[in-house]
């Protein structure tokens, strides 16, 4: 007795029907449940292809204020790195400075 397998056989689904589907359930405002049920598709390709296909929304734009304040940060973070590498300098020139015990060869 072989044993019979209660899933459907996987479709292969072209570019353009990804799209399509998509496009119905963004624009239907139905829940994906019902889209994918419609369509006969799972509600997880569904989703895998609004992902796909569905271009996220652009980053908000950031205001002159926010970029100035931003600069000002990344500024002072850059001058309090720059004189942290300054003391490490001079202080790996005292170590490593020869040692002077005071006599003159």
């Amino acid at each position: 007795m072989e044993p019979t397998d209660n899933k459907a056989p996987k479709r292969r689904h072209d570019e353009a029907f990804k799209k399509a589907a998509v496009e119905l359930w963004v624009n239907s405002g139905k829940p994906a449940q019902q889209i994918a049920q419609e369509l006969g598709v799972s509600v997880w390709n569904l989703r895998d292809w609004k992902k796909r296909y569905l271009p996220s929304p652009p980053a908000p734009a950031r205001t002159l204020e926010q970029a100035e304040t931003e600069n000002r940060a990344l500024r002072e973070e850059l001058q309090r790195v720059k004189n942290q590498r300054d003391i490490l300098k001079k202080t790996l020139g005292i170590i490593s400075a020869p040692p002077d015990n005071g006599s003159h060869a």
